[in-house]
């Protein structure tokens, strides 16, 4: 019986010995990565801690125990894979009206084969996406674990925004070294944002900081990374220490995303 770790499905498309022996592939960027798996009960210790952060939703996996015990608290997304074609496709129309799921999700750059944000697999999903009138999230910038990167390069954004002008994309991952480049198309095109998922916040982009103190108040949004590799209780010890202006935070930390993925209907 062969076992199947987390994250083997990174290690996969990984080349090199420390991706293999890694627990997380992308352990060498974070300090004292959470274990969740290991909580007797999961759900028990995230509310918990939604509840000591003042987190009053969170998102999740649409078919997890959380989103089935406690959708009061957890609102679901639902992983697509580009390379299962129509399967991808019906999956994710079934997720969004039979189970309720507010967005659509997918890493491309994970997938295997690898899968560009502007290839054709990802356009009968973007098709969907818009159609069943949900945001898709997608990762931009150079990716932590030690995988091609060119799959999730900021530009590739442009193509898909001009091709598919009603659907909404909320980018993860930062953007880095194009954040510069994603201010300008968040400028651009109206329905592009942005979250903070995988950064601690003393190492926010600093451009983004900037874009959502000026023009982009309503583009950017609050995202962690727990438990993948940062706990709550680090990103909320640092998130004071962020320089948005007082118009922001609210925006920042709940209102666009309850706009962005429509949380109040």
């Amino acid at each position: 019986e062969v076992q199947v770790r987390k994250y083997d499905y990174i290690r996969d498309l990984a080349m090199d010995d420390g991706t293999q022996s890694m627990e997380m592939p992308a352990e060498y960027m974070f300090k004292d990565v959470p274990h969740y798996d290991d909580l007797p009960d999961p759900v028990a210790e995230v509310l918990r801690l939604m509840d000591t952060h003042g987190i009053a939703t969170m998102l999740s996996h649409v078919d997890g125990d959380e989103c089935r015990l406690r959708p009061d608290r957890f609102r679901g997304m639902f992983h697509v894979d580009p390379n299962q074609g129509m399967d991808a496709v019906r999956a994710l129309e079934a997720a969004v009206v039979e189970r309720g799921a507010v967005a659509a999700h997918t890493w491309g750059t994970g997938a295997n084969p690898q899968v560009p944000i502007n290839d054709k697999k990802m356009y009968p999903l973007y098709a969907k996406c818009v159609e069943l009138g949900v945001p898709m999230v997608l990762y931009v910038g150079v990716p932590g674990p030690r995988i091609l990167m060119s799959s999730q390069e900021v530009a590739q954004l442009d193509e898909v925004c001009w091709f598919f002008p009603e659907l909404t994309i909320v980018t993860r991952h930062g953007g880095e070294p194009w954040e510069d480049l994603m201010v300008k198309l968040m400028l651009k095109w109206p329905n592009l944002y942005y979250s903070t998922s995988a950064f601690a916040p003393k190492h926010y982009p600093r451009a983004i900081i900037d874009y959502a103190n000026t023009r982009g108040a309503d583009k950017v949004l609050y995202a962690g990374y727990y438990a993948a590799g940062l706990s709550l209780d680090r990103i909320f010890a640092e998130l004071p220490g962020v320089p948005f202006r007082d118009h922001v935070w609210p925006k920042f930390l709940h209102e666009n995303a309850r706009k962005v993925f429509k949380l109040d209907e």
